[in-house]
């Protein structure tokens, strides 16, 4: 399944970013790529060996943990450190797959169930830049407003077509899920998705409190913790 997480950054966390982003150190995206991906692989990413750095990643970290929409979709256990990267004049990143295991500094290995890009700038101020995703029901093209992130299982096959005017900036990380099966996340969502909506209409009702009970009896047996 592949989640639209609007606004983790709101207008002036994002105008902040572009603003540091102007000041970082950029280097070749290959730096932090297998063999596989630095064959299709053509971008820049910021520096990780550098204090910008970290007050960025820092930042990205925050916003994820006051996202409610964030935590309910992703289910997280393990979120990797953000990195940072950006497109311009042509520079593209052909058909990959995400490895199935990154090491994610001093807490060690963790397994990518599922991959996320943190847009930082408008959609109209770049032309291509696409992120196409595969699946099972075809090629799925997303570019979304600045602020908004795009959840997707790392499985897919994926691609950011030439950018062909402007320059596109994003955040990008995996997540180790408690939940290793997509189904069984995706419905664990749905359902806290219904609770939610329930609730808003009508209070915490026996009904509500029963299917409250049913997610979290589902959330442990189903967790990989």
């Amino acid at each position: 399944m592949m989640y639209h997480i609007p606004a983790v950054l709101t207008a002036a966390e994002v105008a902040d970013f572009r603003q540091l982003m102007q000041q970082a150190n950029w280097i070749d995206g290959r730096a932090t790529v297998g063999h596989q991906g630095a064959t299709v692989k053509n971008n820049q990413q910021i520096d990780t060996d550098s204090e910008l750095y970290q007050r960025l990643q820092s930042a990205v970290m925050e916003a994820l943990n006051r996202s409610p929409l964030f935590f309910a979709a992703a289910l997280p256990l393990t979120i990797s450190t953000p990195l940072f990267n950006r497109y311009q004049q042509g520079e593209t990143y052909g058909f990959h797959v995400d490895g199935a295991m990154r090491r994610n500094g001093q807490a060690g290995w963790m397994r990518t169930d599922l991959s996320a890009t943190l847009f930082l700038c408008a959609p109209e101020s770049y032309e291509g830049g696409e992120l196409v995703i595969e699946d099972t029901y075809g090629q799925h093209k997303v570019k979304l407003p600045a602020g908004d992130l795009v959840l997707y299982p790392s499985s897919s096959l994926h691609c950011v077509t030439p950018v062909t005017r402007g320059c596109r900036e994003a955040s990008f990380l995996w997540i180790q899920s408690m939940i290793r099966d997509d189904k069984q996340r995706a419905m664990l969502f749905e359902l806290d998705q219904n609770i939610q909506g329930l609730k808003a209409r009508h209070g915490d009702s026996p009904e509500t409190l029963s299917l409250l009970n049913m997610y979290h009896n589902l959330l442990r047996s189903w967790s990989d913790v």
